[in-house]
């Protein structure tokens, strides 16, 4: 981001030695976003990571001193790492961290396997229990034989460590009760809920006309079920644009018809820009939180969602979006007429995503910091 809100830490954070430990560092998505938050709170905290592309990462996580694993030094990681998924544990536990008072990691994979420093504590902002073991298994591996036949028949062990690993946490911290459901079910632990800092300062209103095309921001990959949107809005021959790169380019592209337009990667001020003057975004996935339907909001645009997972959190229906409650084009085509059909106000939709802000979430880490230290303290 190019605007950063002002945002007031707390100053008792100055005082923590904190090491902070993410799963990789090769882009900038969700989870990269609140790692970046957390080392602007942090300034100088190491950041342990089991590989990591520099040029790919923000500057802000850049300028931390940056501990990558042995897979670092492998051939061809960055494009291959996700058929090493069986090496994670054994990888990150190696890594050792220096004398601290808190690691925090950031999770979704085995971070939270990163063995604490002597008498450190251990917070852990979890977005999920490893997916690839726990859920969505067919979403990874199914259209993949290369994947799911190097990785399935490890997919038992990988829980096992999952289940064990989750020990090394004094206290879970999650993005949505989504996610918070499925941590007490996987790990048998309690955790409280911090939704992820969406930039509501740079994410804004503008004076101009909505209308004119519909848009979707995503990642191009099968568990986003962008197939849907794809195949509805060549039925209804009305514009719509896609932005993200992925695996499943190739695949959608033969799917779609000419009102379906590819943008690629764009930058967050061209995204802003579009989300500005969207009709409004269309999100046929499930995900934990979904960071990208409250940027829209925030810029007063309504959402057609998927009602399952995190946007029952973020959208309020018939206020900021329209759900549909199954993944099918005919599903999706009926909430697209809905919400066409529907005036919206974008000052009310705006002022529901301004909860997602920024200071929300950092108010909300430092008193989870504060109860995880105070457990060392009794």
């Amino acid at each position: 981001m190019n605007a950063i809100p002002p945002v007031a830490f707390p100053s008792g954070w100055r005082d923590l030695r904190v090491v902070l430990c993410h799963d990789w560092l090769n882009g900038m998505r969700g989870g990269e976003r609140v790692l970046e938050w957390l080392c602007r709170g942090f300034p100088g905290a190491p950041v342990y990571t089991l590989l990591c592309k520099p040029d790919a990462i923000s500057a802000d996580i850049r300028a931390h001193p940056l501990r990558a694993s042995w897979l670092q030094r492998v051939p061809g990681i960055q494009r291959w790492y996700r058929y090493f998924l069986p090496l994670f544990p054994g990888a990150i536990e190696r890594l050792r961290a220096p004398d601290a008072d808190l690691l925090i990691s950031t999770s979704h994979c085995v971070a939270k396997g990163l063995v604490p420093p002597p008498g450190a504590r251990h917070l852990c902002y979890c977005f999920t229990p490893m997916r690839y073991a726990w859920v969505f298994y067919e979403e990874y591996f199914g259209s993949n034989p290369l994947k799911k036949r190097i990785l399935a028949p490890r997919l038992a062990k990988l829980r096992e460590w999952d289940r064990r690993a989750s020990d090394r946490v004094d206290r879970f911290v999650t993005l949505s009760r989504h996610v918070q459901d499925r941590i007490r079910r996987f790990y048998g632990r309690e955790s409280a809920v911090v939704y992820p800092p969406v930039d509501t300062g740079f994410f804004t209103p503008a004076a101009v006309e909505p209308g004119g095309f519909d848009l979707v921001v995503s990642a191009l990959v099968p568990y986003k079920c962008l197939d849907l949107a794809v195949r509805a809005y060549t039925w209804l021959e009305y514009p719509l644009k896609i932005v993200g790169t992925g695996t499943e380019y190739d695949r959608l592209r033969r799917l779609a018809g000419p009102s379906v337009q590819f943008l690629g990667w764009r930058s967050d001020e061209e995204i802003r820009d579009l989300y500005r003057r969207c009709r409004f975004l269309v999100f046929p996935g499930e995900e934990d939180f979904g960071i990208v339907p409250v940027e829209a909001q925030a810029c007063g645009r309504p959402v057609v969602a998927f009602a399952r997972g995190g946007v029952l959190e973020t959208v309020r229906e018939n206020v900021t979006g329209v759900f549909f409650k199954e993944q099918t084009d005919q599903a999706l085509l009926a909430a697209i007429e809905v919400a066409a059909a529907r005036r919206w106000d974008p000052a009310a939709i705006r002022a529901h995503a301004e909860q997602f802000g920024v200071q929300a979430f950092v108010d909300g880490m430092a008193r989870e910091i504060g109860l995880c230290m105070d457990r060392r303290a009794g």
